[in-house]
């Protein structure tokens, strides 16, 4: 696996805990990471309930949920994490009031999209390769995953998609690795992932059955099962499956895939606002 771009952020003063770190889960796809001093924000939508996003080729989605909190109630970060450039992804608040200087992750299409929007540290990585982030001795690798936002040839009409594999690795403490899906369908290059990595701590499912035009283009919830039981983290926690109108696949949906499944002991669910905390181990599988 290659590392292609190295990432240096200024460190405070100030021990920070690498005992333990947390995600709280904002709404949608966008969730706070924090752990070891550092704060990571993805796919950053902040427009309340009835308000609208474009979704692309003039058609709107509307939002049913507030978020939990207000971007401007958010800790300083040190970067964001973007899965893909869709409304419900990257809305209009996000676009007018996120620092136009903290560095977003994402991949080529996105990252375009932002940088024509006067964010000026927008850096795309491609699938399977990785940007390596230190602040103090906080280190963190994350690494592109494999994605299709629909079925075949969907691409022609639907936006690039990436999942990421997110690796705390703090010099003299414990790992921690957090798979987040992405806006994605199950599809073959997915089986690439366990080979690859054998040892995933959290998996992150962006579910809610989307449909656009009639066609399924994120996972429902027989597919979100079929990922955790193909990528096996530790504990999987489901999100992106409310907040919007075009979802036609509900929490109950999974929850009931899961118990038929046998799989209750590894889903963590968590409502709007609440937040997970995890400790990390010190037993890693090499990737």
């Amino acid at each position: 696996m290659k590392t292609d771009t190295r990432l240096i952020l200024p460190a405070k003063e100030g021990a920070s805990s690498k005992e333990e770190g947390s995600i709280q889960f904002i709404g949608n796809a966008t969730v706070l990471i924090r752990y070891g001093g550092m704060t990571v924000l993805t796919d950053p939508t902040f427009i309340h309930r009835h308000e609208q996003v474009s979704i692309g080729y003039g058609m709107h989605s509307t939002r049913l949920t507030d978020p939990a909190i207000e971007i401007g109630d958010l800790p300083p970060l040190d970067l964001i994490l973007l899965s893909h450039f869709h409304g419900d992804h990257f809305d209009q608040v996000a676009e007018r009031e996120l620092d136009k200087s903290i560095p977003i992750i994402t991949n080529r299409e996105a990252a375009k999209e932002l940088q024509q929007r006067g964010f000026r540290y927008s850096k795309s990585i491609d699938t399977w390769s990785s940007v390596s982030v230190e602040k103090g001795d906080m280190r963190m690798r994350i690494t592109s995953m494999p994605g299709r936002h629909g079925p075949p040839l969907s691409e022609l009409v639907m936006p690039e998609v990436m999942g990421s594999m997110v690796e705390f690795q703090p010099l003299g403490g414990s790992s921690f690795r957090l798979y987040i899906t992405g806006d994605t369908l199950i599809f073959d290059d997915l089986k690439e992932i366990p080979r690859r990595y054998k040892d995933i701590d959290l998996a992150l499912l962006h579910l809610g059955g989307t449909r656009v035009l009639g066609l399924l283009v994120t996972m429902d919830a027989k597919q979100g099962v079929e990922l955790v039981q193909l990528v096996r983290p530790r504990q999987a926690i489901p999100i992106h499956y409310n907040d919007y109108d075009v979802f036609t696949s509900s929490l109950s949906d999974f929850q009931h895939e899961v118990e038929a499944a046998g799989l209750r002991e590894r889903i963590h669910y968590l409502s709007h606002g609440d937040t997970y905390t995890f400790r990390p181990s010190s037993k890693r599988a090499a990737a």
